[in-house]
């Protein structure tokens, strides 16, 4: 059993085994919300390692890193191109919808700034 710690809160927890499709799912709604990795990890019941762990392999590798090969061979018929595609396009549109907050935000604070000057 493995310990973490948190800023807010101790807690004993054995890492999750997540599935590709929790992974991805974990990625996107990382990116989201602005890579907060503690949010991330109590949303999906992972430790904040996992979490940040699944967004340093997804730069480094796309969507196909996010994959558990330890022990495996990879098989040919695993995802198909239209599976990964999909995989990627959701976390495009979380890192859209990320940009999209970002930029109301810039904007709502250049009014306040307008507003004080």
């Amino acid at each position: 059993m493995k310990i973490f710690w948190n800023r807010r809160k101790h807690y004993h927890d054995q890492r999750k085994k997540t599935t590709f499709e929790e992974r991805v799912e974990i990625v996107q709604y990382c990116i989201a919300h602005d890579r907060n990795y503690v949010q991330t990890a109590e949303q999906y019941q992972v430790s904040y390692q996992q979490a940040r762990n699944y967004i340093v392999k997804y730069e480094a590798g796309g969507v196909e890193a996010l994959r558990d090969n330890r022990g495996k061979r990879k098989h040919p018929d695993e995802m198909s191109e239209l599976e990964k595609l999909r995989a990627e396009v959701k976390i495009l549109k979380a890192e859209k919808a990320r940009a999209e907050m970002e930029a109301s935000f810039l904007k709502k604070l250049e009014e306040i700034e307008r507003r004080r000057g």
